[in-house]
């Protein structure tokens, strides 16, 4: 006996048909929201590259976090951008310095209905704009550096974040902050680990974003472009020095990676939707050349496609309103 040819396109002859077989979803819980705080300023700044997005006041932070905790986000990132910088990077450490307000204030404001996550790296920090501090060669000095995430991540931690962010690409910065929390008593604070973090183009905007000093680049450590198996070793050193999630930074252009992570390892696995990504879409939707909304949409599907469980992108408030309203 014969049976008629399968036809898909059966399962596509209308929105309701297509609901019931979609393979993959977004929801607002999966979006984490990155977030700006800048010291020394009374109104949100507008980053001319990132339209739609600013520098915020401490005040305007708190209601941001607070309308992502309302729309239902999975969490907030949250980066400082401080008045003064210097070599080291001291600010990232100091008591009342931009960042370890911003956590403690956001953290009074949401308590636990939003996940507060923090960055822990020194870019923003340094007069030079690298992620560590130098040797006498210039050169980043490694376990100098580590030994300074380690102090951020306690003061994170004690500031209120629930999870950490460990950014930049440093060997063994997992262990050394993971070592310091366990010492310092913080056993409950989670490491996301930025495991396959690569030299990227699209990383112009966030520049300004962060006011970056960063002359030259940061090739050498993090992870060149052309290599893949890589990132699989990167995660495997981060999982084995105690990260409890990992992340791949960007993500549209290395949803490979995130499928290869994904596949590979059994915690929940993040991918960065970057600035220069975001800044495309907007570009793009800008000039009419693209339809905004939905090629939001379907960026964002790409990578939990690919098997992103949580993805960091700065439409994560705007999707969730526009998820949200569709279950009205």
């Amino acid at each position: 006996m014969s049976f008629p040819q399968h036809r898909p396109r059966r399962l596509r002859q209308n929105p309701a048909m297509r609901r019931l077989v979609a393979e993959h979803e977004l929801s607002a819980r999966q979006l984490i929201l990155p977030a700006f705080v800048r010291e020394g300023i009374s109104e949100p700044n507008p980053i001319a590259s990132m339209p739609g997005v600013v520098q915020h006041t401490m005040d305007t932070l708190k209601s941001a976090a607070t309308e992502a905790a309302e729309r239902g986000l999975g969490g907030i990132m949250l980066f400082g951008v401080p008045a003064v910088r210097d070599a080291t990077g001291s600010g990232a450490i100091a008591e009342d310095g931009i960042l370890n307000r911003a956590i403690a204030a956001v953290r009074a404001e949401v308590g636990d209905e939003l996940v507060v996550m923090s960055d822990v790296c020194l870019d923003e920090f340094t007069s030079h704009g690298h992620c560590g501090v130098l040797d006498a060669h210039g050169q980043v000095d490694n376990d100098a550096t580590n030994a300074i995430y380690a102090q951020m991540a306690v003061m994170h931690a004690e500031a209120g974040a629930h999870v950490l962010g460990p950014s930049g690409m440093m060997d063994g910065q997992i262990a050394a902050i993971r070592q310091a929390l366990e010492a310092a008593g913080h056993t409950n604070t989670a490491i996301l680990a930025y495991a396959a973090k690569y030299a990227s183009a699209f990383y112009g905007p966030f520049r300004e974003a962060v006011d970056s000093q960063l002359v030259g680049d940061r090739r050498t450590y993090q992870m060149d472009a052309a290599n893949r198996r890589e990132a699989l070793v990167e995660v495997e050193l981060d999982l084995a020095e105690g990260a409890d999630m990992v992340m791949v930074k960007p993500a549209m252009s290395y949803l490979d990676i995130v499928a290869d992570i994904a596949a590979a390892c059994s915690v929940p696995v993040s991918a960065y939707q970057i600035s220069g990504e975001y800044s495309m879409i907007e570009a793009a939707a800008a000039n009419g050349w693209i339809d905004r909304k939905a090629s939001i949409l379907e960026s964002l599907l790409s990578i939990r496609r690919a098997g992103a469980q949580q993805i960091l992108t700065y439409w994560a408030a705007e999707v969730a309103g526009w998820l949200n309203e569709g279950k009205k």
